[in-house]
Order: C-alpha cells, then structure tokens, then sequence
C-alpha cells in the first residue's frame, strides 16, 4: 500500500479550520478551482512519483564518492519532474518567476511530499527557506543573481547553523569570515547536520552560512549570515568551478536515510553577507521560522502516512473473532474496540494538527497581506505566537502517531519489511531539530508569552470560550461535546497562562519548569478551538467531518487537559534541589 494525499481532509482543514477565504483580498486569483488544480497536481506527485521511491531510497541510502554524493535511484528523475513542474515556487515572488500563491497552499502541497517521501521533500523544504531569507533580507544582486534559481528549483538552498561546539547556543559558533577587500569574505570552519549540504540533484547549491567577522563581539550578537555557493557563476550564467565549500562526512542516522545529513568543510569559500553586519541570527532565524512551520508539518504527513498503512493492515489482517461477531472465522483487527481505538485517536490528532499548521501558515499569509497595518499586526501577533506550538506539539503527535502505528501492526510492525517502522524512523528527528521542543517550549513562554503578559494568548482563549459556547449549543451531538470540553480547556489554559506570566516576574526557574506541559496545553486546546471551529463552519455542507473524530479528540486529549494545570505549577525545588550527584543515586 502506497501513500494518496488525504485531499478531502486537507481541503476541509484549509478552509474550515484555517479559514483560507480570508486571504482573498490578497489573493483576488484565488479560487476553489486554482486551489483544486494545485491540490490535484501535488497529490499526483507525490503518490505516483515520490511515494513509490520511499521504501527503496529508505534501504539504498546515500553514498560519498570524493566529496560528492550520490543519491538513491530515481531520485535525479523524480526532482526533474518536481523542477519542471514549478513546485518549488508555488508562494515565492513572481518577480521572480513563482506562482505567487498563499504560504498555506504552497504548505499544503509540502505535507503531500513529506507524506509521500520525507527524505525527498527536506531538499525543497529547505530550499523555500533560503528564498524567504534571501527575500526578507538579501541584498539586490542576491536576490537579482540567485532568487530566481532557488524559486525554479534549478538551485537548492541550505541552512548552516550547527557546529561540532554549537547546536543550540548558536552564539558559540566559531566560523569566520574574512574580508577579502572587494566586498566578499572567506568563510573558514565546519559545520554538521547540514541537511541536503551536497547532492546531485541540482546544477548548484546556495549555502546560507553563519560565521563571525573579525572584529564581531562575542556571542549571538557577533554572529552574521553569508552566502555562499556551491559553484561560482560566471558573467554569462555559466556555472563555474567549485568553491572552497565540500562535504567531508555523511552522518549514519535513525532515519531518513536518503537525505544527506553532511559535515561541510568551508576551506575559504567566497561568500557575500546577506544583511547587517552582526544580525545574521535575525536574517536567519526569517528561515529558520519557515522551516519550523514546516517541520510541524512533517509531524503531521508521517503520522498521516502512517495512519494510512496502519488503516489498510487492520482491514486485511485477520485475527480472532471480535466482540459480537456472528460470522464464520477470524475477524478483521479493525473490528476489535483496540485497534479502533488506535486508529481513530490518529485520526484525531492529525486532524488537530493539521488545522494548527494550516491556521498558522494562513495567519502568516495575512500578516502580509491583510487590508489594514492593524490587521496585520495582530495576525504576526497570533502566528508568532502558534509558531512553537505548531512545530513542538505537531511533532510530538507525529512521533506518538508513528509508535500507534507499528503497534496496529503489531509484530509485522517491529520488523523493516513490514514497512511501519520506516515512519516512526523518520519522524523522531522532527522534535528535534530546527530547535528542540523544549526550546519551542521556552520560546513559547520565555518569549511568546512574557513579551506581552500573555495578552495574545488570552485573546485566543477568550475566542476558544466563544467558539465552545456556539459548539455546545449546537445540540446534543459530538460537536456539543467537544464545546463542552473545550470551555474547560480554555479555563484550564487561563489559569495556567497567569501563573507563567506570574512566575516570569518572580521566579524564572519555576516558569522554564513548567514551559513543556503549558505548551502540550496550549496545543491540545487550540487544537480542539479549530476542531471546533471547523465544525461549525461546515455545519449544514457536504464537508461534514467525521463526528467520531471530534468526538474521540474531546474525551482522549481535551478531557485530559486540565490534568496538565499540576505539571505546569511543578515549580523549580522539585527540580532544583537535587544536586548533579543525587541523579545518580
């Protein structure tokens, strides 16, 4: 069984949880037959040329011939096809030959990819962050000379943060950069866990380095971005030599085995700064947020993935009689209470997610385009504010999604050729990198929150009480229920809000103690406020969601929202007070 894009559940999340027709003022092309044509065409790609290469590009993996690497077969025709069909600029400028479309459209299609081949679809993913930093903050001649490249897909792009010294505390990185005295720098150091640093997949690669001028101050204030290409390019367009930029190692990971995770060597690479001396962590961290969001996403498509394969086992494997049954022989595991159970808590908490992701990536559309400067500041305001939550609890439901999935597979799930593991595999890398959780978390409360006194995040429970109240009025179906519970989420996450704002003035520890739990909140929440507010949305439509969907995600995760309230309030002492050696007893 192959991956199909879930087309009816992405349309539904676009347009009922995400609300996509509030973005038509900026986008007067926009239409249900557009948005139809591109859905359409991603989901082709991706189940009839991408999911067929998963498995294998999964067992062949990568190999590093002389500083370059060689992708898994089929690769190089699948990205000819991706290239040739645009895909890559879907939201970029189409001045600089994109399409123009919304971020939640482009998002759309990216689940479909990651969904079909996560390995594959790192490269474009990637590639889109580098157009939006070098859209945000390159220079004329960066976004003259290479923008149009990364948006045709003829050039990829990279993000080189991490060194062997330096993953999360960025401001210890050591890479530097020397002025050569025309304008470019020299960049020299090394950097690891650079995803898609080198392939063959394309003619070059746009690297996105940070380094350190000569003269920098210490830490994250010291730190610049640079460019950096894998090739020069001649004055005619020709693609010229190499750089002083070369893969010297591949990492041999948990998963995602046909992606190449490299360590690059940058052995006086001639590179140019993108941005103000000094500010690069605020040039790149415009890419950095792109692939957050995107990593949310990831959570959701290998979940979704899973999910389907898991739904297609239980139909065909056949064991025991189930409850009730009155037929001759085995039953299906799908007629079994747990197997339903599993499946339809999936089912759930991708529908949660999912809408989290798409709502986030429509209020990012809005904070550009929206009618009014008030408009697009309070939808910065909310995006800012779901983009952790976003990336850590999509993530962590991609990884508990996976693990139900191999277990509805039970024994044939714990061996490779039964084709589950491949996701868990893939999807335990997603709450970790572009920022841990439980730095999403800290971002969430240590900024997010405190930088307003948590305003934004009360004017989001103060809609979630509103939407509960119209959901529990609606009558005494799955929809009311889901009303009911999320009003007890939503006061939940009130009291909770106030005691992490509270604790930021007085004691730092006990809030960074309870960041973890107050996101998982947060997200099982607001999860539930868009479950519900789709519902309502489609209430009397042929775009009904399934009822057992709201209902299992209002008694497996809204009910047991307020239960986080203690883990919240855990304070720092049960923390603290043990000493570095009392682990160990």
């Amino acid at each position: 069984m192959t991956y199909a894009a879930p087309m009816k559940d992405i349309r539904f999340a676009l347009e009922h949880a995400a609300g996509l027709w509030r973005l038509k003022e900026g986008f007067p092309d926009l239409d249900g037959g557009v948005l139809e044509a591109v859905l359409e065409g991603g989901a082709a790609l991706a189940g009839d040329v991408l999911a067929p290469l998963n498995t294998a590009g999964d067992r062949q993996g990568l190999k590093l011939v002389d500083d370059r690497v060689v992708t898994p077969g089929g690769f190089d025709q699948a990205y000819a096809q991706f290239q040739e069909g645009g895909w890559q600029g879907l939201s970029a400028d189409a001045g600089f030959g994109g399409q123009g479309l919304p971020k939640a459209v482009a998002l759309a299609v990216h689940e479909m990819l990651q969904g079909a081949n996560m390995a594959f679809a790192l490269c474009p993913m990637l590639t889109l962050g580098a157009i939006e930093a070098l859209s945000a903050h390159g220079s004329e001649s960066q976004r003259r000379d290479v923008l149009p490249h990364l948006v045709s897909g003829a050039w990829t792009g990279t993000m080189n943060l991490t060194e062997p010294q330096a993953g999360s505390d960025v401001g210890a990185l050591t890479t530097k950069a020397i002025p050569l005295g025309d304008g470019h720098y020299a960049l020299h150091g090394q950097k690891i866990f650079i995803t898609w640093g080198e392939h063959d997949l394309a003619r070059n690669i746009a690297h996105l380095v940070l380094a350190r001028l000569p003269d920098a101050p210490a830490g994250s204030r010291g730190v610049s971005l640079f460019l950096a290409l894998r090739n020069s390019v001649e004055a005619n367009g020709v693609i010229g030599a190499r750089n002083g930029v070369r893969c010297i190692g591949l990492e041999h990971k948990l998963g995602i085995h046909a992606s190449p995770t490299c360590t690059m060597a940058f052995e006086g690479a001639r590179a140019s700064l993108v941005g103000a001396p000094n500010q690069g962590l605020a040039a790149m961290f415009t890419m950095m947020n792109s692939a957050r969001l995107n990593v949310g996403l990831q959570g959701v498509a290998l979940a979704e993935a899973a999910y389907q394969k898991a739904l297609s086992f239980a139909k065909d494997r056949r064991q025991g009689r189930a409850e009730g049954q009155t037929s001759a022989g085995p039953a299906a595991i799908i007629a079994h209470a747990d197997v339903r159970r599993m499946l339809l808590g999936m089912k759930a908490r991708i529908a949660a997610a999912r809408a989290i992701c798409y709502e986030t990536a429509v209020l990012a559309d809005l904070a550009r385009c929206a009618p009014n400067p008030e408009g697009r500041a309070a939808a910065k305001a909310r995006e800012d504010l779901l983009t952790p939550i976003a990336k850590a609890w999509s993530t962590d439901m991609g990884v508990e999604a996976t693990s139900t999935g191999i277990q509805v597979h039970g024994g044939v799930g714990f061996v490779e050729d039964g084709g589950a593991a491949q996701f868990y595999r893939d999807a335990r890398i997603a709450p970790i990198y572009e920022g841990t959780n439980g730095i999403q978390a800290i971002d969430l409360v240590g900024r997010k929150i405190s930088a307003d006194g948590g305003e934004a995040m009360r004017a989001l429970i103060a809609e979630g009480h509103q939407i509960g109240a119209q959901a529990r009025g609606a009558g005494a179906d799955a929809l009311a229920g889901l009303g009911a519970r999320l009003e007890a989420g939503c006061a939940a996450l009130a009291h909770a809000t106030d005691f992490i704002v509270a604790q930021n003035r007085v004691d730092r520890r006990a809030m960074l103690a309870g960041a973890v739990p107050y996101l998982q909140l947060a997200g099982d929440v607001i999860g539930g406020l868009l479950l519900a507010k789709s519902g309502l949305s489609a209430a009397g439509t042929d775009q009904r969601q399934n009822g057992a969907v709201r209902a299992v995600y209002a008694e497996t995760v809204l009910a047991r929202a307020p239960a986080l309230v203690p883990a919240i309030e855990l304070g720092a002492a049960a923390l603290f007070e043990q000493s570095f050696a009392d682990f160990e007893a």
